[in-house]
Parts: C-alpha cells; structure tokens; sequence
C-alpha cells in the first residue's frame, strides 16, 4: 500500500500540472484542507482502542521525549539565523523529522516484532503533546509571518496543531467515559483507520510533489534532503533502542519504534502549510525509510522467533 499510495499521489499531481485542460488549483485546494482531518481521524480511530489507564510511564519516555525537544530546538535555532536558501531548507527538514509524533499505527509493528503496545501508546501521546506545545513557539521564530505578530502566529498555529494532534485523544477518552457503547462501536472500525491512513498518504504526497516540481530546486539539493531523511530516521531508531537498552529487550524495541516510527502524513502537512513548502518532500521519503527499516525489523524477528 506504501508505494502504490505514493505513486498514485505523485502521479495524480502531475497529471492536474502538465495536462491544461484540468484544474489542479482546485483538488490541492482539497488536499491541503483534507488531509490534516484525515490525519486526526487516523488517530481518533486508532486511540478508541487505549484508555489512559493503559499509558504506562517508564524513565525512557521522558529521556527520548527531552532529545526529541532539544534537537528540534538545535535545528530551528540554526535554520534561524542561516542565511543560506539550501541550507536552510535541509535544516528545516531535519526539524520536521525530529519533532514529528510517533505514528499512530507504530503499535501494530511494535507487538509484532516483540515491543509494548502501552509503552509505545504512552509515548505516541507524549508526543502529541510535545509537538502541539513545541511548534507554535518554534515555527514563528524560523519563518516570522509578515502579516502578523510572534503571538498571533503562535495561537494560530496552536489551533490548527492542537486539532490534528491532541483533539483527537481527548474526544476518544470522552467518549470512552461518557459514551461507552459509542466507544466499543467505534473500537470494531480501528482497522479503517489504515485506508484513512492510505487516501492521506495519496493526498499528502500530491502536495509533496506540487511543493518539489514548482520550487524549481536542483537534483542536488533534492538529493540532500533524502540524505538528511534518511539519517534522522536511522538515528531516531537506533537511539531509541540505545537509551532503552538498560531496561530489557521488550523496552528497547519499544523505544526504537516509538522515536524512529513517524506520523509521515503530519511532516508534510506541516511543511507544507508552515515551513518552506519543498521541506514537505522529508515527510514523504522518511516514509519510505521508515517501512525499509520496519521491514527489515520484521524479518529479523521472524528469523529469530
């Protein structure tokens, strides 16, 4: 589903683009309007299935969750102050890969190759949190709006990142509490929160692909930021399992998932909509080095179970 999502994404934009006679302008409208809501429907679904007395705290969900701050306040310090276009853009683009949630489907690639699935759901809320807080305070500092004010920038990005990420969490948990036969209905359709995952994907990469063909950037500035994605994704998943190795097996494959798994579809709607638009291509190519690495993860475990 992964590469077929992606390349109908990327093939349905550039159809709209270099065919005239069709109206691009009017379906990127749609896609950047629907696919945060997917996002957030993506994790309402998946959090209908975890109840807060199900986020079990350990010590290495508050080390990664600090990491996780300080490199994307590192980045977005330097992307601040640099004056270099290129540079600039590959320092955004390892800002979206570190502050960027966990994915909300990282659970199901967890339990299979031995992790957590309530170590790995407390840190997909923790991090929720964490980028809800962290990029309304960031973002304006490294792209200052011209039309407005470091506050007012800051509240409207709070609105638009507190509905995605933290909304979706707290409407589950109310209506796990207050509507308890609504909860175990929705808990039966947790499984389509994968074909809302598929059709974000499609969209998501439509406006990857707009944002890299009409920024006219060189294949090698292209090929840096693939380079900076990779990097981050391997990183993440290594000091992921490095922190956590002191606590067991269990934990350590929990942590690696838990940092280096991402909500994709949330990097490049934020780099779209925040940051400089071609930044959205990171969201897109983590994706695909994310599954490798799932993949590959998966395979050790079935040769050594």
């Amino acid at each position: 589903m992964l590469p077929l999502a992606m390349t109908v994404g990327a093939v349905i934009y550039l159809i709209l683009h270099y065919v005239p006679s069709f109206n691009e302008e009017g379906y990127m409208s749609v896609a950047r309007n629907l696919q945060p809501v997917l996002v957030s429907l993506m994790l309402f679904l998946q959090l209908n299935t975890v109840a807060p007395t199900d986020l079990k705290f350990h010590k290495w969900h508050f080390i990664l969750i600090a990491v996780q701050a300080l490199l994307f306040a590192v980045f977005a310090f330097i992307a601040a102050g640099s004056s270099s276009a290129g540079g600039r853009i590959l320092l955004e683009s390892a800002m979206l890969c570190f502050i960027c949630p966990t994915a909300a489907a990282a659970g199901v690639i967890t339990s299979k190759i031995g992790g957590s699935l309530p170590g790995i759901m407390t840190y997909t809320v923790l991090s929720d949190t964490l980028a809800s807080l962290l990029i309304p305070l960031m973002i304006p500092m490294v792209h200052p709006a011209a039309d407005m004010s470091f506050l007012a920038a800051f509240w409207a990005i709070i609105k638009r990142v507190f509905s995605i990420l933290v909304l979706p969490c707290v409407l589950a948990w109310l209506i796990r509490y207050l509507l308890p036969g609504v909860q175990r209905w929705l808990a039966k359709y947790v499984g389509w929160a994968f074909y809302v995952w598929s059709v974000g994907l499609v969209l998501a990469l439509s406006l990857a692909t707009g944002a890299l063909v009409t920024s006219r950037i060189g294949l090698l500035l292209t090929l840096g930021i693939a380079v900076v994605s990779l990097v981050c994704c391997i990183f993440q998943f290594w000091l992921g399992r490095r922190v956590a190795r002191g606590y067991g097996r269990v934990e350590s494959v929990t942590a690696g998932q838990a940092l280096g798994q991402k909500n994709t579809g949330f990097i490049i709607w934020l780099g779209f909509r925040y940051m400089t638009p071609v930044t959205s291509v990171a969201g897109g190519l983590y994706a695909i080095w994310h599954n490798l690495v799932n993949s590959y993860e998966l395979y050790k475990s079935r040769q050594n179970g």
